[in-house]
Parts: C-alpha cells; structure tokens; sequence
C-alpha cells in the first residue's frame, strides 16, 4: 500500500486547492479582487518565514499586518478562519477515501487495526472458540459525551460542514459528466459563500438544553446507524475464523453515555428539572429514530401469506394487538390481510406513539418498556426465518433489535455529576433538622464513616416534607428523587452512576449512598437483603487524590453494608480517574505516571475483596488533558485493569471531529473494538516480561518525581508565574467565547487552584506555548539519563515495549509539533514586566529545547514526529494559514487590553475580532481545550 500514498495525499491537496480556489472566489466577489491579493501577500510572507526566519522579513510581515484597517482585518481573520474549515472538512473525507482505497485494493488482506485483524490474531494464536467467548465476554467501553465547553464550532456552521463534505465525495465519483462537476462546483460555491455569510460566533452562551440537542445531533446524525454496523462487522469476523454452528450474537459492549444535563458540578444551570428534560427529550430522539426504522421495514416486507406461510407465534401475535390496541389512530390500518407483517408493524407503530402517552401508562395499547419493543421484533425475525426469508431477517431486523439493545427508549446513560462539598453542606442541614448531630461538617472522617454506615442501615427516614430546606438542600434532594423517577419512568439503566468530584474520604461516597437510601434508590430489607439501583463513583482528581483512593476504596469495601450494596451491582464498582486536574496539578509526566499507579493499587484493593472495578477515564480532547486517539487511549491503560469495562469521556470538538461523518464515526468505533479485543487478549496472556517492566516502572517512577519537582517549581512555586500566565495568553478573553453553559471558573475566583483545567489548558494552546502538554518532561529525562549510553539505551528500550512509556512519548512528540516558541514569543511580548517575561520565558525556551532533544535521542528519530509522517506534514502545512491569525489575535489583544486599562467601554467589533482568531486558531490546531 506504501505504494499509493503519494497518489493519496495528492488526491488530499487535490481536495484542498479545490476548496482553496472556491474560497478565493468567493474573497473576490464579497470583499473584491484587493482583499484576495491581500489574503494572499500575507499567505506567502508567512509560508516564507517558515521555509527561513529572516527578523527583518518578520518586521516587515508585522507592519504589513498592523496597516490593515479594521475592516480588512476582520475580513482577513475570518478568510483564513474558513479556510482551515474547510481543510479540516478536506483531510476528514480524506481519511473515509483512504480506508476504502486499502480496502478496494488489498483484496483479502486485513487492514491494521482493523476488527478483522484483532480476531485473526485470536485465531493465529490458536485461542479456542471458548477463549475467544471469554474475552468477548469481558469487554466494554462505554463513551460518554461532556458539555464541557471546547467546542468552539456552531451547530449551523456543523450542518454546512456536513453538506460540504458529502459534495466534496460526490467529487470523486469517476462517472460524473463534465455538467454535473460543473453542478457540484456551483453548490460547493453556494456552500462556501453561506459559510462567509453565517456568523460563526454565538451571541449568548448556549443553554443546558442547548447543549443536550447539540449532544443529540450525532446520535442523529451518525450513530444511530454506525455503532450497530460497528456490531455486525464483530460477529461476521466472529463468524469467519470461529463458526459455531450457529450465527454470533455478541453481548453489548460498545454504547454512548452522557454528562449533558447531568453534571451540575459548577454550573448552577443544571437543575433536577433539566435532568428530567434531558431524558424527556433522548427518549423523543429513540422512538422517533424506531418510528422513522418501522416504516421502512414495512415498506421492505411485502410478504404475501399467498406464497408464504408465516409463524403461529405471529399470528396469534397479530390476534392479540387487534384485541388489545383495538383502533390504530397513529397510523393507517394495513388493509391487505395477505401481508401479516405489515399489519404487525402498523400496531408497533402505533403502540410506539402511544409510549409517550402518560394516560395509557401500564396499558398493552402502549410499549411501556424497549423490550416489550424487542420481543416484537423477535416474533417478526423468527416467522422471517420460519419461511427461509434470513436474509431479510439479517437484513432489516437484526440491525433494528440491536439498536434496541443498545438505545433502549432512554437513548443513552446519563450519568449525574456533583462536587462532594455540595453533599457534606446537604447532609450537615438534614442531620440537624434531625437533631442527630448538630455540625456534622465538623466531625472527623471517622466519625463521619461511623455514622454514615449506621444510617445507611437504618431503614428511618431522615428527611420531612414539613421541614424547610435551604435551596442548595432542597436542589440535592431533589435531584435523588429526579433519579428515583426517571429510573421508574424511562428504565433502570437511565441513570446508574452518581460521580462525586472532589472525592477526598469515604464518607464523600457514603453520603451520596444515604441520600440515595432516602428516596428509595438503596434499600435493605429486613432480610438483611440489600436492593442498589444508582452507584457512587468516586472521582479523583489531583496527585494527592490519586494518592488516596487506593485507601478510600479498600475503607469502602471493609464495610458490610457499602459491600452488600456493590454485590447488588453485581460485585462491579465503577471508578473515575481525571486527566485534566491531575494534569494542571502535576504535569503531564507525573499526571500519566500517578493514573498509572493508581489504576494498579485500585486494582489490587479490589481483588481482596472480589470487586470488578470499571474504569472511567476522563479525558479532554487536547494533550494536556490527556487527550489522543481512541484506539491508543484504550491500548495505554495496563492490560489487568480493562477486565471489568472502561469508559472514556468524549468532549468538546472530540466529537464533530470523531462523530460528525459516518465513515470517521465507524472507522474510530472499529479501532476501538480492535482495541478493546487486543487489550482483553493481553490481560488473559502477557506477552511482556513482568521482570522488565518492573524495572521499567521503577525508572518511570524516579522520572516522573523529577518532573513533578520541575513542574510546580514553575507553576506553584514561582511567584511570577500567573502574572506571566494570565498576561501572555488569551485566558481572560476566553472566558468571553459562548461555547459552554458553564463558567470557567470555580467560585468566580482569581486562583490558580480555582481555575478550570479547560481554559488553563485552551489559553496555552491559543498562545502556541502547549505548555501543559511537555512542560518538564526534558528535565526528567536528562536527569535520569546523566549522558550515561547504557541508561539512553534503557530508555530506547522502554520506548519500544513498554506501552505506557510509548504513549508517553509519542504525545510529547505531538505537543511539541503543534508548540510553536517563536511564535509564542510574540504572546510574551505583552508582559508588562520585561525582568518577569525575560526570566520566565528564557526558562519555557531552555525546556523545550532540551525535551526535544531527549524526545529525539529515545526515538532515534532526526525530527519530531518522524514516526507519523501524515500528522507531520499536516501540522506543517498547516502552521503558514496559523501564524497570521496568531499575529493578529496579539496585535488585537494589545489593543482590547489597553483600552480595558484606560477603563473605556469595550469596542464590540475589537472583541468580536479577538474571538474570531480564538475560534480560527482552534480550527487550524485541531483542538481547544
């Protein structure tokens, strides 16, 4: 295939001088021929800087931007801002095109990372049919989409995207006419000209219900259709290398969760109310996806009982829906009796308009449960299969009873979220209405345990309708009892997980499980039998929090009652590890190094007492909260620790760029599969020598402490860094970007502690700095090296088999491509203090220059990601259409901030071009925050 990648990117910059072109007129026909040539002059100064840096061709490329006039300016940012839209659009169907090319020309070859390698691995390591059912068995990955505010793209601006991208395939159609290239061409143009005409800005920040819809629109869209197929492509490899007699039906193991209108942890839009509205409004996505599925499956079974000769089990089926949902009123009566399964599917219409009918609540008229609709689909599949019509059955109804499996009427798990602070203040109010203990904050965190463990088996009340509650009580209360509810309304699996941010102690899991006893969610009988329907999911976030947990959990475990309550889940305990905090709070070394740690101590504390652990990995889509490709992310984690399930968090501009297309969604969702299957393989039989990479751990371990040292020398310990922090980024003008509900900050305080890992890590990728992402790492590693050739060699080693140390590696590489020093020099300017900016910048410089070279040494490698030339040559075609925007964003944040300083009213076009290079930067990096 080696062969036809030179094809294949020409193919790419085929693409992209298209879309280029189609800009360009649409430059010349809104702004003229001069704002063309303008766009154009700073084009090739700035590809002519990078190619050599010449200082005077830099003074001359500054003045040509400071000469613009505003209009000119704004028309400028917003011409290169486009223009990495659409390259971004250009290299998305790129990847589509790529993956049916290998696929069209390797003939029976299997494709890398693909779900048919994982299982011919299976099968060349001859693993037995009953092997390969365990490790089906044992994985899980659920992906769990986040309001957090990084994506920066507006739903309209997503809709252009998307009809652009579907044009630009048509073009490689190789039957189009000469007119009909003409034709796309026109559409593409009128396309282009409605993206220059849409304000890609939002004029309010979006609503919590605004972002549930913005979260809905790609099980819309994409994965409604694409995770079943993700399915079907497992079991016919299943079928391939292990056929068993019969066909596979795996278990569910790949699914989609949600934050969106659950996590209410600082934002205080997020009231039970939205709760309830969020799950009102993915159970309307569900059933209109069924009903829109059940008419075309009727107009495909046209089955004439004059041929063929149906089930009995269908029949009486019919019998029964004729006398118990009487009249059809949703939908017109199927009058032809010779086509049994069309007048089937007419009562499965109408008893599916009828589940939203509160009236008929427990009535047969309606489906009061999704799997009252898979049992009808199952009477339809097995009469298809009855008269030797399995391949409709495969066809149509196989594919419609998984989505049920998978979307069940609630759409998707939502999950709630909540910081423990807000707990301890609920339970202090109750325990003293109840004159139980007058300051329970107050008490020490065995008191609290004690105490905790004693109400959660006492089956008394501790609340009172005839109380007055203060808000923050009453909003806690009522969000267990929104819970309580939603789980008898919608289904158990509805809600099931409660996370608790800021776990410090056990009694911050003990007091969401009494709170959860309150309303009925926990329950022990008299029998002693204990009934759970929502766990506590620890979330920990900080190094010293990682420190902790293995503590917390085992504390957790020891008592009767929270042990009986984790058997009632049966015997799995769900545990959420956070990259972003752990990140902001130690460095990227230290950060991978703890989540290392603590996912192998949790583990151990687990298996004493027999408890599954899912991890729940919380990811950010950029490097410095942990963010990287699926497949890898999964791969990365240590074999042993995936037995019980993984989840990960899918936020931000993760899921246009992963979710928007339905062939990148598939493609993403496959690696994933390939990755869930190869790392379930790996934990049953090793392939790594514990000696090694005991010894390999221990290096790690003394690599990780110096960086740390290194790190918050810098971010904790100097007393100038915020000041140079907060002066050479766009932190402040961040927060004014409407792409989130939520604010950045926690208590609207000015504190590092308080700031949120978004912005923190957004503002360093706005400036080019990408500081969160490498920072300390070169230090660590030529600590630990000491120009000693055998230790060099040791780290080559480790960069070669010891997956997390490659990992590791491979997303510095990457932070150090997309970093650009020269560039964020130009933020540094803007430091009012020359001693601070000199000092702490001298410092970042003399950093980056020595983690590139230990990068460079370990890799082998003559220039950073050498390994991954496609991402290389991306990144540098791309930094000529950045800089003039980051040039600009500098020269505009001067302006803002120096007006802001006179104390004049804020100039709304100045601030709204200051967004516009957010927004611009953000679409040529690839990622925010």
């Amino acid at each position: 295939m080696t062969t036809n990648r030179p094809q294949a990117n020409n193919l790419l910059r085929r693409d992209v001088r298209f879309l280029g072109n189609i800009l360009g007129d649409v430059l010349v026909h809104q702004g003229g021929h001069e704002l063309l040539e303008t766009v154009e002059k700073i084009r090739e100064m700035s590809k002519t800087l990078r190619a050599e840096f010449l200082p005077e061709l830099d003074e001359e490329f500054k003045q040509v931007i400071d000469a613009l006039t505003p209009a000119t300016r704004h028309q400028v940012i917003r011409a290169f801002a486009i223009y990495f839209q659409l390259v971004n659009i250009a290299e998305q169907n790129h990847r589509i095109r790529r993956k049916r090319d290998y696929e069209r020309s390797s003939g029976e070859k299997v494709q890398p990372g693909s779900i048919e390698s994982a299982i011919q691995v299976l099968k060349d390591r001859d693993l037995t049919i009953d092997s390969v059912k365990e490790i089906i068995s044992d994985i899980s990955l659920e992906l769990v989409m986040t309001a957090h505010p990084t994506e920066a793209t507006r739903r309209d601006v997503l809709d252009i995207h998307q009809r652009i991208a579907a044009e630009m395939m048509e073009l490689d159609d190789p039957t189009l006419t000469f007119r009909e290239r003409e034709k796309l061409r026109e559409k593409l143009l009128n396309e282009v000209l409605t993206l220059w005409q849409t304000d890609e800005l939002r004029d309010r920040k979006p609503t919590v219900i605004d972002e549930v819809r913005n979260g809905m629109y790609y099980f819309d869209e994409t994965l409604f259709e694409v995770l079943p197929n993700v399915y079907e492509e497992l079991e016919r490899c299943l079928d391939k290398y292990y056929p068993s007699g019969e066909s596979w039906h795996v278990p569910t193991y790949l699914r989609f969760g949600s934050w969106i209108g659950g996590d209410r942890d600082g934002n205080p839009s997020v009231k039970a109310k939205i709760t309830w509205e969020t799950l009102k409004l993915q159970r309307s996505l569900a059933l209109k996806k069924y009903e829109e599925l059940l008419k075309d499956v009727m107009g495909q079974l046209s089955f004439s009982t004059n041929i063929v000769e149906i089930s009995d089990e269908l029949t009486e089926s019919i019998r029964k829906d004729r006398e118990q949902v009487g009249e059809l009123r949703c939908i017109e009566i199927w009058r032809n009796e010779k086509e049994p399964y069309r007048i089937k599917l007419g009562y499965m219409l109408e008893k599916l308009a009828n589940a939203l009918n509160d009236s008929l609540k427990g009535s047969p008229k309606r489906y009061n449960s999704a799997e009252e609709l898979k049992q009808d689909l199952l009477v339809i599949d097995r009469s298809l299969r009855h008269h030797f019509a399995d391949y409709v059955a495969d066809t149509h109804i196989r594919k419609l009873i998984r989505q049920v499996e998978l979307f069940g009427f609630h759409l998707a798990t939502l999950d709630v979220r909540q910081h423990s602070k807000e707990h301890e203040n609920a339970m202090s109010e109750v325990l003293a209405n109840m004159n139980i203990v007058s300051d329970y904050a107050s008490l020490s965190e065995d008191e609290k345990i004690e105490l905790l463990h004693t109400l959660l088996n006492d089956p008394r009340p501790l609340t009172s309708p005839h109380f007055a509650y203060s808000e923050g009580t009453r909003e806690c209360l009522d969000v267990y009892h929104t819970i309580y509810r939603a789980q008898a309304e919608f289904g158990v699996n509805c809600i099931s997980s409660y996370l608790i941010s800021m776990t410090q102690g056990a009694s911050d899991m003990l007091e969401v499980m009494v709170f959860a006893k309150e309303v009925g969610l926990f329950r022990k009988e008299a029998n002693g039998n204990v009934m759970c329907t929502l766990q506590a999911v620890p979330l920990f976030e900080t190094i010293d929090d990682l420190h902790a947990a293995p503590g917390i959990m085992e504390r957790l475990f020891a008592l009767p009652v929270y042990r009986q309550a984790v058997e009632a889940r049966g015997n799995q305990h769900e545990i959420m590890l956070g990259y972003s905090d752990s990140n902001k709070d130690g460095g990227v070394v230290t950060a991978n190094w703890e989540l290392r740690v603590a996912l192998n101590a949790i583990t151990s504390s687990a298996k004493k007492y027999g408890v599954k652990l899912k991890f729940f990995h919380g990811r950010g889509g950029a490097l410095g909260r942990g963010g990287m490709p699926l497949n890898r992310s999964i791969l990365a984690q240590p074999p042993h620790t995936v037995g019980g399930g993984i989840k990960i968090t899918e936020q931000g501009e993760v899921l246009s760029s992963r979710y928007s297309l339905k062939g990148i969604a598939y493609r993403s969702l496959e690696q994933a599969t390939w990755a869930l299957v190869t790392a379930s393989r790996l934990a049953k039989y090793p392939e790594q020598e514990e000696t090694a990479t005991a010894e390999w751990e221990e290096i790690a371990r003394g690599i990780s402490e110096t960086a740390l040292t290194k790190y918050q020398d810098l971010i904790f310990r100097d007393p100038d860094f915020m000041t140079f922090f907060k002066e050479s980024t766009p932190l402040p003008e961040v927060g004014e970007l409407n792409i989130g509900s939520r604010p950045s900050k926690r208590k609207g305080s000015d504190r590092f502690e308080d700031l949120r890992a978004i912005p923190w890590v957004f503002a360093w990728t706005q400036s080019r700095y990408l500081l969160p992402a490498w920072y300390a790492a070169g230090t660590a590693l030529q600590d630990y090296v000491k120009d000693d050739a055998k230790r060099l060699e040791t780290l080559r080693t480790m960069y070669e088999k010891f997956p997390f140390f490659t990992s590791l590696i491979d997303n510095l590489q990457m932070a150090l491509a997309k970093a650009d020093l020269q560039i964020a020099k130009e933020y540094a300017g803007m430091i009012a203090d020359k001693t601070i900016r000199d000092r702490i910048f001298t410092q970042i410089t003399e950093e980056y220059a020595r983690t590139s070279s230990c990068i460079l040494q370990i890799t082998g490698q003559e220039e950073i990601l050498d390994n991954v030339p496609v991402i290389q040559e991306s990144i540098r075609l791309r930094n000529p259409y950045v800089d003039p925007l980051s040039y600009m964003q500098v020269q505009l944040l001067k302006e803002l901030r120096e007006s802001r300083a006179k104390g004049e009213e804020d100039d709304r076009e100045l601030l709204r071009e200051v967004l516009l290079t957010i927004n611009g930067i953000a679409a040529g990096l690839r990622n925010t925050g």
